[in-house]
C-alpha cells in the first residue's frame, strides 16, 4: 500500500535570493532520506513561497519491506572438534545472537563453509520515520548563518510558526524544530490571514490558491510574473527586460503576484540608462521597459503582493519611492560631468590597489607603459592605448560609482564621452572589464581589448610577485577569472601573442624591490594561467590527455596552443590514432633509455629489411607533405596526413629488431625512429594519448 506525503514548514519571510535553493535542497534532502530508509516512492515535488517550504511525495510506501539479516560466524572447521562438539568460538557466536549452536545454519563462502545466523528484520512503519527524515533534511539545508528566536533553542534561517505533515489523510504524529505537526497551513498575510485545513497532498496546491491566495508552486508563480510583466509592458508599447535573477528574486518576494506599471519623468532619460536601471532593479526590484530599438522608456513594472481595490494608489506609491532615487542619479551625473577624468587622476593617489603594490594611480601609470606595447604588437593605436590606460580608473572616484558600484566602467564611458575623448578611448572605459564572467562578451574595440589585457596582466604579475597566489577557494583578486579572461581575449580575438613575453613586459613595469618573487614570477604566473587553460578544455569536453600532449611542447602562445589542442583532439578520434600513439610511446621509451645522443640522419645504405626501407620512404614522403602544412599552422591537416603511417609503422615493429647487435645498424634504426617521432612532436607529444598500463 502507498499514500501521498506532504510536509510544509511555515516561517517568517525567507531570504528571497536563497528561496529557490532552499526549496530544492529541502526536497533533495527528503528524497535522500527516503532512499536511505529504503522506502519506495514516486514523484517528489518541491514548493516554496515567501513564508513556506513544502515537499509533496506521491506513492510513498506505508512501511519498509521486511528483510533478512545474515551474520557470518567462524569457519565450520574451527567451530567443531573431531567428535563434532561445538568449540568456544561457535558457542560464543551463537550466544551473541541469542540462539543455540544447533539453531545456526551453514553457508558456503569463497573462504570455505562458515556458520551463519539468519534473522528477519521487520520493516518500520513509514510514519514513524518521516519526522526524522524531515528534521535531517532541514538540518542539512545550505544556510550560512542560522538564528534563534525568543527563548527557544531551535535554530533555522528564520523563525518557524507552523508545521503541516500529512500521510494520506492522516496527520503524521511528530515534532520538528519544536513544532508539533498538524493539518493546517496559513493563507496570504492580507487576503486570507487565517488557518487553512488541508485534507491531503492532492488538495494542497488548490487549497492554498483558493481560498488561501497563495500560489505555492514556485515555477508556476515565476511564469505568472513573467507573463504579467510582459503584458504590462505591451500596454505601453514597450518590451519588459526580464533578468532571470531578478525574476527569481521577485518570485520569492510575493505569494499572490499582481504586476502594475508606473512611470517617471521624461527628463530622467538624460541620465545614463544604466544608472536608472540600477536604481529600479537593485533597489526597488522593478523591471525596466525598452522600445523596439532597446532604448529605455520612462516606465517600470512592479509586482505587488496584493490584489488592491485601488491599484492606482499602489502605482503612485511606487512612483513616489523611485522619483528621489532617480533624482539622486541625475544629480550625481550632472555634478560628475563638471570634473574631467583627467583631473580626477590625482584622487587615485589616495586609493590603495594593494598595500605592497601601491595605489590605483600607480597601477594606471604601469598600464600607461604596458598598454602601448601590447597595442604595437597587435597593430592598434598606441597613443589611444596610453590615453585609455591613464583614464581607465578615474571613474572610481566619481559620485556615480560611489553610489552605484555596478556602474564602474560604464560611468567612465559617459564621462570620457562628455570630456570629448576619442570613441575607442571612451569605449575602453567599460570594455576593460570584459569578459566579466564565463560566456560574457569580449571587447569590440582594439583599445578596449588592449586595456583588458594590460589590466589583467598587471594584476596577475603583481599579486604573484608578492607571493599571494590563489589558494583553495581564496582568490581575493579574482586571478582565476583574470587568467581565463586573458586566454579568451588572445584565443577568441585571434591575437597570436606570447604569454610569457606579455608577463615579462608587465613585470618590468614594477620596481624590483616591490616584487619579492621578481625572478620567478613570470614562470609562476604562466604555469597558473596554462592550468586554467586546461580546465577550459575540460569544460569543452576535450580530454585532459589531449591538452597534456600539447603542453609537453612547453609552448606559451595561447592561440597556437588552442590550434594544436583542437588538431590533436581531432586526430585522437581517428581509427589510426590509438596505434600511432602507442607506437610513439614505444619509440619515446626506447630513445629515453639511450645514454648518448641519437644520430641525426639515416644512412639509406644501412637499411636492410623491407619494413625499415618502407618506413624510411614513408617518413620522407610525410616530411615533404606535412612541413608546408606545419609552416602554415595547419596542424589538423598535418596530423591527418600522418595517420596513413599506421600500417608501415606496425610492420616495422613486427619485422625489424631495433636494438640490433651491430652498432651502425642499431644507430641507423634509432635515427629512423627519431625522425618518425619528430614528425608528430612538431605538433604535440601524442605518446601521451596512449592509455597508461
Amino acid at each position: 500500500m502507498a499514500q501521498d506525503f506532504l510536509v510544509e514548514l511555515g516561517t517568517e519571510e525567507l531570504p528571497p535570493t536563497a528561496l529557490h535553493t532552499l526549496m530544492q535542497a529541502f526536497a533533495d534532502g527528503i528524497e535522500q532520506g527516503l532512499r536511505g530508509a529504503e522506502l519506495e516512492f514516486g514523484e517528489v515535488k518541491a514548493y516554496a513561497a515567501p513564508r513556506r517550504l513544502a515537499v509533496a511525495v506521491s506513492g510513498l510506501a506505508e512501511r519498509q519491506q521486511d528483510k533478512q539479516i545474515e551474520k557470518l560466524g567462524p569457519a565450520v572447521k574451527a567451530a567443531f572438534d573431531k567428535e563434532g562438539n561445538p568449540s568456544k568460538a561457535a558457542e560464543g557466536f551463537a550466544r551473541s545472537n541469542g540462539v543455540t549452536v544447533d539453531q545456526l545454519s551453514r553457508k558456503e563462502t569463497d573462504k570455505g563453509e562458515r556458520l551463519a545466523f539468519v534473522s528477519e528484520q521487520k520493516g518500520a512503519d513509514t510514519v514513524s520515520l518521516l519526522p526524522g527524515i524531515v528534521e535531517k533534511s532541514l538540518a542539512q539545508l545550505p544556510i550560512p548563518k542560522r538564528m534563534r528566536w525568543g527563548a527557544r533553542r531551535e535554530e533555522f534561517v528564520r523563525p518557524v510558526h507552523w508545521l503541516l505533515m500529512l500521510f494520506g489523510n492522516e496527520v503524521v504524529n511528530g515534532e520538528v524544530l519544536g513544532l508539533q505537526a498538524g493539518n493546517t497551513s496559513r493563507g496570504h498575510r492580507f487576503h486570507c490571514n487565517r488557518e487553512l485545513e488541508v485534507h491531503s497532498a492532492k488538495d494542497y496546491v488548490q487549497q492554498l490558491r483558493d481560498p488561501g491566495y497563495v500560489v505555492v508552486d514556485f515555477a508556476e508563480r515565476r511564469e505568472m510574473i513573467r507573463d504579467q510583466v510582459t503584458a504590462e509592458a505591451h500596454n505601453v508599447n514597450g518590451e519588459a527586460v526580464i533578468d532571470d535573477d531578478l525574476l527569481d528574486e521577485v518570485t520569492a518576494l510575493v505569494e499572490w503576484p499582481v504586476a502594475l506599471t508606473g512611470r517617471f519623468e521624461q527628463r530622467f532619460l538624460d541620465v545614463p540608462a544604466e544608472a536608472l536601471i540600477s536604481s529600479m532593479k537593485e533597489h526597488q526590484k522593478y523591471f525596466h521597459v525598452v522600445d523596439g530599438d532597446g532604448q529605455l522608456l520612462p516606465f517600470f513594472v512592479t509586482v505587488a503582493n496584493i490584489e488592491s481595490r485601488d491599484p492606482k494608489q499602489v502605482i503612485e506609491g511606487n512612483e513616489r519611492v523611485i522619483r528621489p532615487r532617480l533624482s539622486d542619479a541625475a544629480f550625481f551625473f550632472d555634478t560628475d560631468k563638471k570634473t574631467s577624468l583627467e583631473a580626477r587622476r590625482e584622487k587615485l593617489k589616495q586609493v590603495i590597489f594593494q598595500q605592497k603594490l601601491g595605489t590605483i594611480y600607480d597601477k594606471t601609470e604601469r598600464l600607461a607603459v604596458l598598454a602601448p606595447k601590447i597595442a604595437a604588437a597587435i597593430g592598434a593605436d598606441e597613443s589611444q592605448a596610453e590615453r585609455a590606460a591613464k583614464l581607465c580608473k578615474s571613474d572610481l572616484v566619481t559620485e556615480m560609482v560611489f553610489e552605484f558600484a555596478d556602474l564602474q566602467g560604464v560611468a567612465g564611458y559617459y564621462y570620457a564621452e562628455n570630456d570629448g575623448e576619442p570613441l575607442d578611448v571612451a569605449k575602453s572605459m567599460y570594455e576593460q572589464y570584459m569578459p566579466k564572467f564565463a560566456g560574457d562578451e569580449l571587447p569590440k574595440s582594439e583599445t578596449g581589448t588592449v586595456l583588458a589585457l594590460a589590466d589583467r596582466l598587471d594584476t596577475l604579475v603583481g599579486i604573484f610577485g608578492i607571493g599571494q597566489p590563489p589558494s583553495g577557494s581564496r582568490d581575493p583578486f579574482a586571478l582565476r577569472r583574470a587568467s581565463l579572461g586573458v586566454i579568451r581575449l588572445l584565443v577568441e580575438k585571434k591575437l597570436d601573442l606570447d604569454l610569457r613575453t606579455l608577463l615579462e613586459l608587465a613585470r618590468d613595469n614594477y620596481p624590483r624591490t616591490a616584487l619579492g618573487e621578481y625572478n620567478t614570477v613570470v614562470e609562476q604566473a604562466l604555469a597558473y594561467m596554462l592550468e586554467r587553460f586546461r580546465a577550459r578544455y575540460e569544460d569543452q569536453g576535450i580530454p585532459a590527455e589531449v591538452f597534456m600532449a600539447v603542453a609537453a611542447r612547453k609552448l606559451s602562445r595561447p592561440l597556437d596552443i588552442d590550434n594544436r589542442v583542437h588538431a590533436v583532439h581531432t586526430f585522437s578520434q581517428l581509427p589510426e590514432a590509438s596505434a600511432l600513439a602507442a607506437a610513439n610511446k614505444r619509440v619515446s621509451n626506447i630513445l629515453a633509455k639511450l645514454d648518448g645522443p641519437v644520430p641525426s640522419s639515416v644512412d639509406e645504405e644501412l637499411l636492410q629489411e623491407d619494413a625499415e626501407k618502407a618506413l624510411h620512404a614513408a617518413i620522407t614522403d610525410a616530411q615533404q607533405q606535412v612541413q608546408p602544412l606545419y609552416a602554415a599552422a595547419m596542424f589538423t591537416d598535418g596530423l591527418a596526413g600522418l595517420s596513413g603511417l599506421r600500417e608501415t609503422v606496425d610492420s616495422f615493429f613486427d619485422n625489424v629488431m631495433v636494438m640490433a647487435d651491430d652498432e651502425q645498424l642499431r644507430n641507423n634504426r634509432l635515427a629512423l625512429l627519431a625522425q618518425l617521432r619528430a614528425l608528430f612532436l612538431e605538433v604535440a607529444d601524442i605518446s601521451l594519448l596512449a592509455p597508461a598500463k
